[in-house]
């Protein structure tokens, strides 16, 4: 005998269009009922345009039928905003106490890394006027949606972005903006976005201590934060400022990664410690948090970034990041 449940299962082959996942997986489903033959199926039309909500339609009154050709269908639309739909279970930050020191790509490869593991993962790149997190994934898509919400755009492997940079004519155009506005980009960010259900949020923070990030820290639920920095002699004090600032809003710091730590030189078989001696330790005893990794000078990695690709990278330091970073996120293992 056909149940909801079953009804459910199936509806879970329908795509949502702009997106690599399902009405369930994005929380749209918002209910099924079944009666003798008749069958009401209610989706959120969160973020969906006409035509979107025509081609779900069509899709699972096709979906309904190869299930059973008896039912008498009817499909309705509500509306809701995406904090209704919204089922984000961990949001993680990334940040850093200055600038340069690649912070966003720490994000990425976290996202990569939680993705590769087969979690739904999104990256919110919350730093809105040195945006970098498109151009890494070679995405160009301008975000779908509608006047109820924005739908991410999805890299290749399905991390699903939301970036400043894909709403702009073009990427190297500044985002000219007071402290206010980027405040409510970052806001709306997180609360005109469809995540759907998704294990991770991770959040690329804009750099330093100031409006931009403490509006990030205030607005999303962070129960998280991984602090970047570089070998220089400056290091030390730039990150007990950010740690400092993580302890009074409150955030617990997970770890702590070393950006541009070395340089492998094959010739040589060694590394050159280019930007000075590694500061690792002393930055994870300053944050009393774990060294996640020391993250090399790559040339292959530098490349697969300016090319868009850089889901392609691969290395022992990106599998033992992987490694230590399942050890402290919440709901990893």
């Amino acid at each position: 005998m056909l149940t909801d449940e079953n009804v459910t299962d199936a509806l879970a082959d329908v795509l949502v269009p702009g997106i690599q996942r399902n009405l369930v997986d994005m929380n749209l489903l918002q209910g099924v009922a079944l009666a003798g033959n008749n069958l009401n199926i209610s989706v959120a039309s969160t973020a969906l345009d006409e035509n979107a909500q025509n081609w779900i339609r069509e899709k699972c009154t096709g979906v309904i039928k190869d299930l059973d050709s008896s039912l008498q269908t009817k499909i309705t639309f509500i509306d809701k905003r995406p904090t209704e739909i919204n089922r984000v279970r961990n949001v993680i930050a990334v940040m850093s106490g200055k600038g340069g020191v690649g912070k966003s790509l720490v994000s990425a490869l976290i996202a990569m890394l939680l993705r590769s593991r087969g979690f739904n993962v999104g990256i919110l790149d919350a730093d809105i006027t040195g945006p970098s997190i498109p151009r890494m994934f070679g995405i160009a898509t301008r975000p779908r949606g509608s006047e109820s919400g924005i739908l991410p755009v999805p890299s290749a492997a399905g991390i699903e972005i939301i970036s400043i940079n894909l709403f702009l004519p073009e990427e190297e155009d500044a985002v000219i903006w007071r402290g206010p506005l980027i405040g409510r980009a970052i806001t709306q960010f997180w609360e005109d976005v469809l995540w759907g259900n998704l294990d991770f949020l991770v959040v690329d923070l804009p750099p330093g201590t100031a409006d931009a990030p403490l509006t990030a820290l205030q607005v999303l639920p962070v129960n998280g934060i991984i602090v970047v920095f570089t070998p220089q002699d400056l290091t030390t004090m730039i990150v007990k400022k950010a740690v400092r600032m993580a302890g009074q809003m409150d955030k617990k710091v997970l770890g702590v990664v070393e950006n541009m730590s070395y340089l492998y030189v094959p010739e040589l078989k060694k590394n050159m410690e280019v930007f000075g001696k590694s500061r690792g330790a002393e930055m994870a005893k300053a944050a009393g948090a774990p060294l996640l990794a020391r993250i090399p000078l790559d040339p292959e990695l530098v490349a697969l970034c300016d090319e868009g690709h850089i889901e392609r990278y691969s290395s022992d330091v990106l599998k033992s990041l992987g490694e230590e970073l399942i050890k402290v996120l919440p709901g990893s293992a």
